[in-house]
């Protein structure tokens, strides 16, 4: 594809970079990333990438945007309450690049369409905020063979970590199957630091743009941790687990299931 003056100047710190220049900017324009929640974590995602000119990005989000959000979301305003986020992410990315192609999905993903949503896809990121999501995409992009960013924030701490099935540890290495109901308190019950969905959410657009460019090294077979009470992240090897019900020698889940929780719409940290 050819570039405009306009589209050179406006990606033009990109260009001028030794690994992306303009062959990398052009696969950054063909890419299509799906942000499952426009939430928290997904709002810096979507901004960043939309910035970055990716050509399609998907957004999947069944909520609207309530008042107790905008602490976090900051891909939503005060004149965005009580409209759908996927809506309201889309009017925020088109002001901001209209390059991008922005589809969106209101609907709630389960095992019966979230092989259909993801399946366009060349990576995906896990913007959700309970573990019967979180549990539903790993297992849906092992299946799909979908590469994919998993993020979790909780009161001023966060983790991520980046999953390329075939090759690296899952989410079900580490967690084999989800707490039980009330164990782990959401972020309506515990809180969480409006700043840390940014830095993670940050981290996970940074994977995309990573795999999309080919370039450094992914987050995977390792978790990385953030504590923002005292600045510190920690790297957590993780070994690919031979026993995972999903992903290993011999796996038990050869489908996708909905647990308990999934009758709620999937929502966004």
């Amino acid at each position: 594809m050819d570039y405009t003056d306009d589209q050179l100047e406006r990606y033009s710190r990109h260009i001028i970079l030794r690994d992306v220049g303009v062959e990398g900017q052009m696969k950054i324009s063909k890419a299509k990333v799906l942000v499952i929640g426009a939430g928290g974590l997904g709002s810096p995602a979507l901004l960043y990438l939309a910035a970055a000119g990716v050509g399609t990005i998907g957004i999947a989000d069944g909520d609207v945007v309530d008042l107790s959000n905008l602490q976090r979301q900051v891909i939503h305003a005060t004149q965005d309450i009580n409209t759908p986020k996927i809506i309201s992410a889309k009017r925020k990315i088109n002001n901001l690049n209209l390059d991008v192609n922005v589809v969106t999905y209101e609907e709630m993903l389960n095992s019966q369409n979230i092989t259909r949503i993801i399946e366009e896809y060349d990576f995906i990121i896990d913007g959700t905020d309970n573990f019967p999501a979180k549990f539903l995409v790993n297992d849906a992009c092992i299946f799909s063979k979908k590469p994919f960013s998993h993020a979790g924030i909780l009161q001023f701490f966060g983790q991520t970590i980046t999953v390329v099935p075939g090759e690296s540890t899952c989410y079900r290495c580490i967690f084999h199957k989800p707490p039980p109901l009330d164990v782990v308190p959401s972020c309506a019950q515990a809180g969480v630091i409006g700043v840390i969905a940014g830095v993670i959410g940050t981290l996970q657009a940074n994977e995309a743009m990573k795999f999309i460019l080919e370039k450094g090294n992914l987050i995977t077979n390792r978790l990385l941790t953030f504590d923002a009470l005292e600045s510190k992240f920690r790297d957590l090897p993780i070994k690919k687990n031979p026993e995972c019900p999903v992903c290993g020698e011999k796996p038990v889940i050869t489908e996708l299931m909905d647990y308990e929780q999934a009758a709620c719409k999937i929502g966004t940290k």
